[in-house]
C-alpha cells in the first residue's frame, strides 16, 4: 500500500487567517504562495487571477467580503476533494475489473 505523505493543498482566503505562518509552502519553503493555471480550467484559478489583478491595480478592487471569498474557497476545496475521490474510486473499479477478467 502506498499512501500520500503530505497534506493536500487547500484554497483559502488570507484575510480570514491571522497566523501568516499558515501561508507557508512546505515543499518550496517559501513564506507566501499561490498557484493558478489557465483561468479557463478551474473556477479557483479565475478567482486567483481576479484577486491578483485587482491587487496589482490592473482592475477594479473586488467588492466581496473576505468571508464570501473564503466560502468560495471552501466550495472549490470540496469539489476538488470530491473529484479526487471519484478518480480514486474509478481507478479501484477498473483495477478490480481488470483482475476479475484475468482470473
Amino acid at each position: 500500500l502506498i499512501s500520500p505523505s503530505s497534506q493536500m493543498a487547500l484554497y483559502f482566503c488570507t484575510g480570514v487567517l491571522e497566523d501568516e505562518t499558515l501561508f507557508h509552502h512546505y515543499a518550496l519553503n517559501v513564506p507566501f504562495y499561490t498557484h493558478f493555471t489557465s483561468p479557463i480550467r478551474r473556477y479557483a484559478d479565475i478567482v486567483v487571477h481576479r484577486l491578483l489583478s485587482a491587487s496589482l491595480g490592473a482592475r477594479s478592487p473586488i467588492k466581496m467580503e473576505k468571508e464570501a471569498i473564503q466560502k468560495q474557497a471552501d466550495h472549490c476545496n470540496d469539489r476538488k476533494m470530491a473529484s479526487k475521490r471519484v478518480q480514486e474510486l474509478s481507478a479501484d473499479l477498473f483495477f478490480s475489473i481488470f483482475v476479475r477478467v484475468r482470473l
